[in-house]
């Protein structure tokens, strides 16, 4: 039996490459770290932050619905703060959340919209 190792990356359709990789840098950390075109044309954007990384596909959608992932933060109360300061709007308040492992007892969790729909949890 073949055995998968890990997600390599998750993949974003968004309207406009600059403006959604600019959010990612700015407000979460990410580092832009290589773009190309398609052989058609389709810009991409990678964005990394330490070993997960965002490709950003600049194809122009409807709002993504239904779809969210998730961020890790060492201080989540500055993190929210910090996104409800830049006017990120906010999803679901912080709220507390059900531990998977022991290391995330007492953790909370909260939802942001992106600028394409996109729903980005932290958890802390």
């Amino acid at each position: 039996m073949v055995k998968y190792k890990r997600i390599d990356h998750i993949a974003l359709h968004v309207g406009d490459i600059n403006v959604s990789k600019s959010f990612y840098v700015k407000h979460f950390g990410f580092e832009s770290y290589f773009e190309h075109k398609t052989p058609n044309g389709i810009p991409i954007a990678y964005l990394r932050l330490e070993d997960t990384v965002l490709e950003l596909t600049g194809i122009k959608d409807n709002p993504i619905n239904g779809f969210h992932f998730c961020i890790e933060t060492e201080d989540f109360d500055e993190a929210v703060a910090n996104l409800m300061e830049a006017g990120i709007e906010i999803i679901q308040t912080p709220h507390k959340t059900a531990a998977r492992h022991p290391r995330e007892k007492n953790w909370r969790r909260a939802v942001f919209r992106g600028p394409d729909g996109e729903q980005i949890e932290l958890r802390g």
